[in-house]
């Protein structure tokens, strides 16, 4: 009898022990995957050292971490996840230099007080490059050929506004040309930039060195300089801007930052893994071949650099040279629109006393709750597919919904959807610059920097 007792007080242990330890994993954080947030594009610098980071996190935290390219809107849409995101520690961004940008752009209300920074990562310098079948053979030559021939060339490595954008604009106003005199091509990162200047639909690329490494080395495109102080000791054959007479110099700066108001328990965690993998011989061996520039800047520090960088952005944007690159519309123009014409209906509704013979009912008809039902579905509709097949495909289809509970003919519908759709997008994202949803069905905004 005391030995069946005793089995069963073992068992209890067992039992009690297995409990207790799996409470012990349930309370404990990290305890399910983190998602990393990557405001830009996969294949270029960030998402690469984002990639790599990932992957030192998932060893230091033992959870999967999920990098997440939240592109769209020049930096817009991934800042703004990662600064929106629920503040529970499982959500991290790696945040840019355009965070610093976007706000005295007019673009978003989002800035680096939306977020808690943990450690900036990297820094590297802009650089400018061609093909290596160009014309030019350094910086002067570009140079004469902009100057005789303004507006003809085309370049790119970032969205309007962005960092690479900022970049060549400053170098063409340093020299005392116009920032329009080159033409700008908005994409989504380096990597795209690119592929366009090898298919030859580019003339010039703005990014940082590791960015252009594989083709650099491959002596597929020459650096004509780098936007930098000294010379960058990867790349000791590549002349800085300042030795080449033009006293400009541009950095891009990377880092790990989380939305405001995560516990600092979590935090304390999170900062912890950062640093180790910041720091560690695989990730400081990873930026060394790839020619990018380590910088394990501690949380406080990183976060007076941010408070530092911003407010000479505000300095940079408010001056003559870059008053084209501030946008007059911010991304709110197009749902404060929609949110002024539902009103105005209402009133108008009110007005003409048409609620009243629906308010003397007893109760709503089918067919009332019926359209309530269609009008809820669309908008969420559009909230899960605008960021994944662009503003035009999620516009087309809600409209079509809305024809076709009108009644109104499949042959009519359609062709309406379409061009309204793309005449909206045309208005608010390409006329006023409202940074809509692209998706991957929609073509690059090709957008020039008016004249300062």
């Amino acid at each position: 009898m005391d030995e069946g007792r005793g089995t069963m007080n073992d068992s209890s242990l067992v039992l009690s022990s297995l409990v207790l330890s799996g409470c012990d994993r349930k309370d404990s954080f990290p305890n399910r995957p983190i998602t990393f947030i990557c405001p830009w594009g996969a294949g270029g610098g960030t998402d690469r050292i984002s990639r790599q980071l990932a992957f030192l996190l998932e060893q230091e935290l033992d959870v999967p971490v999920n990098v997440v390219n939240a592109t769209g809107g020049g930096g817009v849409t991934g800042h703004s996840r990662g600064a929106r995101a629920r503040p529970d520690g499982y959500t991290i961004t790696m945040v840019t230099v355009e965070l610093n940008m976007l706000h005295w752009r007019g673009l978003t209300s989002i800035s680096h007080e939306d977020f808690q920074p943990v450690m900036m990562v990297n820094q590297d310098a802009a650089a400018v490059f061609v093909r290596t079948d160009s014309q030019w053979k350094n910086l002067e030559e570009l140079e004469q050929t902009i100057r005789h021939n303004p507006g003809r060339l085309k370049a790119s490595g970032t969205a309007f506004g962005g960092i690479w954008h900022v970049a060549l604009a400053g170098w063409l106003t340093t020299i005392g040309l116009q920032a329009s005199d080159v033409t700008w091509i908005a994409m989504t990162g380096a990597a795209p930039s690119l592929q366009e200047l090898m298919a030859g639909g580019l003339d010039i690329v703005s990014c940082s060195l590791p960015e252009a490494r594989i083709l650099l080395t491959s002596n597929k495109i020459r650096c004509l300089g780098v936007m930098s102080n000294q010379r960058t000791p990867a790349y000791p054959g590549i002349p800085t801007f300042k030795e080449l007479g033009c006293d400009w110099e541009v950095y891009t700066h990377r880092g790990i930052a989380l939305p405001s108001k995560v516990p600092e328990s979590r935090r304390g965690t999170l900062e912890t893994a950062v640093e180790k993998a910041v720091k560690s011989s695989e990730f400081l061996e990873y930026m060394e071949n790839t020619g990018a520039g380590a910088a394990a800047m501690p949380a406080q520090e990183y976060a007076r650099f941010l408070e530092e960088t911003d407010k000479a952005f505000g300095e940079v944007f408010a001056g003559p040279s870059f008053q084209g690159l501030k946008h007059k519309y911010g991304p709110m123009l197009f749902p404060t629109v929609l949110s002024a014409l539902l009103g105005i209906l209402l009133v108008a509704c009110i007005a003409s006393g048409s609620l009243r013979g629906v308010s003397k009912r007893d109760d709503i008809s089918g067919t009332a709750v019926y359209d309530m039902a269609i009008l809820v579905g669309c908008v969420i509709l559009y909230v899960l597919t605008a960021e994944t097949i662009g503003f035009v495909l999620s516009s087309a289809a809600i409209l079509t919904i809305l024809f076709r509970r009108m009644r109104v003919k499949i042959t009519i519908a359609v062709p309406a959807t379409v061009l309204l759709a793309a005449l909206v997008y045309q208005l608010f994202a390409v006329g006023l610059r409202v940074p809509l949803p692209r998706g991957f069905p929609v073509s690059y905004t090709h957008l020039t920097l008016p004249t300062n």
